[in-house]
């Protein structure tokens, strides 16, 4: 086996050896096996492009692509053209596959599901990663850096996975490391033995050897210091970076810190996950209840509040975190007027649903649980600390159903200064068009909560909006505006539009996250699953404190004190849910085979609950235009690289045969030589000059292109041999004429400075032969043409002028 054939295949190894680190973090390792399958097309066209031999860039280049094509081929093959080049279709795809992936790991415990979204991040990272290491490692031989990208591999694993991935596999991300330094070393040892031959044993003998090749042991001493930096930063990096418990599913972050007002919380956005839980194809449970609530469709389970606006997203603010009072305070804002039931739950979560904020009913006044949980005041929400999550937890809950009048709404006073200054803020960036839009619809209102329910009635029926969980979800100042042009979104359009607007009238809002009432099951209990996961606004109102409003259609129910001023009138044209069995939880699922009764009771039946549904009238990308596109593209890419491509090849051609055995032969091999060095020159700026006998050519070029030394003796043997094949009797065609090239092209690039190097590279001067050689050749074609029988009278005429006969 070869130097670099080896060298390859322990590429592939210790990429694979550090991937290992990444099967604790999702439910099963076949995607390794893919991985690995795709790893080692990618790393054989690796080893076909060097034997070619392109150009570095060139072969990984290539590499690139055929990964870019192995990805299309196994995730997008159905959008891909002839199921393995990416048009715009497939890489739209991938797009998408990504952005689920991502939201995934904001979503999911670990082990998390090998969604295709979190098999393409996972495949698509190792072959990254195997590309780097392929290209230091092998293409451009230089193994110890390419600890870098091993070592950036297994970070990331070990710090996706809490607590980091294990010792077993920081060994065979290790030694994977180590295998590949020792390729790289026997692959130079081989080639020491040279180095120690040519030394003079009566100068040192041995000795003098090893002081002379100091060069080889240089990239060892390299490969050491780096091998104990990437030791070290592995140990280090997995405490600085987030576990994999992000989302509605997975933990978001907890508080730190242990102590009575110790610790803060900080917590990622949950809405990026709601969309892709609406759109599960399975209402997976995730946890179930028991409670004696007079009115269990009003019973929503509350995750978080966020309430930011910093016009590019909704999030929660960073707060102190308290330990857990026996029994929480009284929440800010509710009066004694106001009239307030305490109802108590049991709550099981269950083992697949991780997450770090506990789901509560809003708002709770007291919790039993177990465990290691800390107070948010500000929110209600009780978080996780050192690592405690929601999976497989149980606990009782007392929560305060809160009963306010349209009276008691109306006649709130007016909020204190410093909450409304906090929760009233809004972007400088946000469009003119919701301040007026909100001032349309709530015209003619008296007070902020007419202004609040007529902005609830608006999205839920008045306004020609449509609920659609397909819809591109986002939550700044563009998804608003896109929200109002085209009205049609789910339920994370609907509640932060509806909070930002709320804002911009003067009352305080923000946007809770967390689950609706769920399905009434036969033994009593109410189940909960991925699609109902939900989001909504709550509007300040002094004395009775935060209040719910939803104005999602078809999903939730709309809260009793914002129906008692609805006209009957606007009932009968009203797509307000009802409190019936359409909104409120069914006992048992309906009998039609074409729509289970969640998804009805969702409103995900239809052709708008279908994710990524097509429009029929649109008929796509034609495939001749995708082809033209693609075509097109690999064309622009291509034509730059047509002068470097032909110096290879001419380069190739005329240093690599080993020649025949007769002197004609010989005679050929030492005359391409010499052709190729005076290209080489000229390819360095030096100019050939036909006139100059070889010895004098060879002058020239050690004077101008300031060789000297090694470089310079090959460029005058080189002359010497031409000499003697052209001038001498009997030509003898001497040994080494390759060599001394490669000696001189290396005394010509050392000189040259980086841009000369880069400029010889990739457009070289000598490649104007070409054109030379298609212009020789249709001179030659016009010449054989004309000398064709007949012809010549012909050119005659055509030469001649005409005579007109009167």
């Amino acid at each position: 086996m070869s130097g670099r054939t080896r060298l390859t295949v322990c590429a592939f190894v210790a990429t694979l050896m550090a991937a290992g680190a990444l099967v604790p973090l999702v439910e099963t390792a076949k995607w390794l096996v893919q991985a690995a399958f795709l790893l080692g097309i990618q790393s054989g066209v690796g080893a076909l492009a060097r034997r070619v031999p392109l150009a570095r860039i060139l072969t990984v280049s290539a590499q690139l692509l055929v990964t870019l094509m192995l990805l299309t081929m196994a995730f997008a093959s159905e959008q891909a053209l002839f199921g393995l080049l990416p048009g715009p279709e497939a890489v739209q795809r991938l797009a998408d596959l990504l952005t689920a992936g991502a939201d995934d790991v904001g979503r999911y415990a670990i082990p998390a599901p090998a969604s295709d979204g979190i098999r393409l991040m996972l495949i698509g990272g190792v072959l990254l990663i195997g590309l780097a290491v392929d290209a230091l490692a092998v293409t451009f031989r230089t193994a110890a850096p390419a600890g870098l990208p091993l070592l950036a591999l297994y970070s990331v694993a070990a710090g996706l996975s809490d607590g980091g991935a294990g010792w077993l596999w920081f060994l065979l991300a290790a030694c994977g490391y180590l295998i590949l330094l020792l390729a790289e070393g026997r692959d130079r040892l081989s080639q020491w033995g040279r180095v120690f031959s040519g030394t003079s044993s009566s100068s040192g003998g041995l000795a003098a050897g090893l002081e002379g090749s100091s060069g080889p042991l240089a990239p060892v001493r390299t490969g050491r210091r780096i091998g104990a930096v990437a030791l070290g930063i592995a140990l280090v990096v997995p405490a600085a970076l987030p576990a994999l418990d992000g989302g509605l599913l997975g933990g978001t972050g907890g508080g730190t810190g242990k102590g009575t007002g110790g610790g803060t919380i900080s917590a990622v956005n949950p809405l990026v996950s709601l969309q892709n839980n609406l759109n599960q194809p399975e209402n997976r449970q995730v946890m179930s209840y028991r409670t004696n609530s007079g009115n269990p469709e009003d019973f929503y389970l509350r995750i978080q509040a966020l309430d930011q606006f910093n016009g590019s997203e909704w999030r929660p603010s960073t707060r102190r975190l308290k330990d857990v009072p026996d029994r929480l305070p009284q929440p800010a804002g509710l009066g004694s007027d106001i009239a307030v039931t305490e109802i108590r739950t049991n709550i099981s979560a269950s083992g697949s649903y991780q997450q770090t904020y506990l789901p509560l009913p809003y708002p709770a006044s007291e919790v039993d649980i177990k465990g290691r949980w800390r107070f948010e005041p500000e929110g209600r929400t009780l978080v996780g600390d050192d690592g405690q999550t929601t999976r497989g937890v149980r606990y009782e809950v007392s929560s305060l159903v809160v009963q306010p009048t349209a009276e008691q709404l109306a006649g709130a006073l007016a909020p204190r200064s410093e909450l409304a200054r906090e929760y009233t803020r809004v972007p400088g960036s946000l469009p003119d068009v919701v301040l007026k839009t909100a001032e349309r619809v709530t015209k003619g209102s008296a007070n902020d909560y007419e202004r609040a329910v007529k902005l609830q009635d608006w999205f839920a029926s008045g306004g020609g909006f449509r609920y659609d969980t397909t819809v591109t979800s986002g939550t700044g100042t563009a998804a608003i505006e896109r929200f109002l042009k085209d009205r049609e979104g789910f339920c994370v359009h609907f509640s932060f539009t509806m909070a930002a607007m709320a804002r911009t009238l003067g009352i305080p809002a923000r946007v809770a996250v967390g689950f609706t009432p769920g399905t009434v099951q036969a033994d009593g209990s109410v189940s909960v699953g991925l699609r109902d996961a939900h989001a909504w606004p709550e509007l300040y109102f002094e004395g009775v404190g935060w209040t719910r409003f939803e104005p999602t259609p078809s999903r939730g129910t709309t809260p009793s004190y914002t129906r008692q001023d609805v006209s009957p009138d606007d009932t009968n044209d009203s797509a307000l849910p009802s409190a019936g069995a359409s909104a409120a939880p069914t006992a048992a699922p309906s009998a039609s085979e074409s729509c289970p009764a969640q998804m009805r009771r969702q409103g995900e039946c239809g052709a708008s609950a279908a994710p990524g549904a097509l429009d029929s009238a649109d008929p796509g990308t034609p495939a001749g235009t995708v082809v033209l596109v693609v075509l097109g593209a690999l064309l622009v890419l291509v034509i730059p690289f047509l002068p470097m491509l032909w110096r290879l090849r001419a380069r190739a051609q005329r240093l690599g045969s080993s020649g025949g055995r007769t002197p004609a032969d010989a005679t050929a091999r030492v005359m391409a030589a010499w052709r190729e060095l005076t290209d080489t020159a000229w390819d360095h700026g030096i100019e050939p000059d036909e006139s100059q006998t070889p010895r004098k050519a060879a002058a020239r070029l050690v004077r101008l292109g300031k060789l000297n030394g090694t470089a310079a003796a090959a460029a005058h043997r080189l002359a010497g041999a031409v000499e003697q094949v052209l001038y001498a009797p009997e030509p003898v065609a001497g040994a080494g004429s390759t060599e001394d090239v490669l000696a001189v092209q290396a005394g010509l690039r050392a000189s040259a400075g980086r841009l000369g190097r880069l400029r010889a590279t990739v457009a070289p001067r000598s490649a104007v032969r070409v054109i030379w050689a298609v212009s020789e050749h249709r001179a030659a074609l016009r010449r054989r043409w004309m000398d064709r029988p007949g012809r010549e009278g012909w050119a005659a005429r055509l030469r001649r002028p005409s005579r007109q006969q009167g």
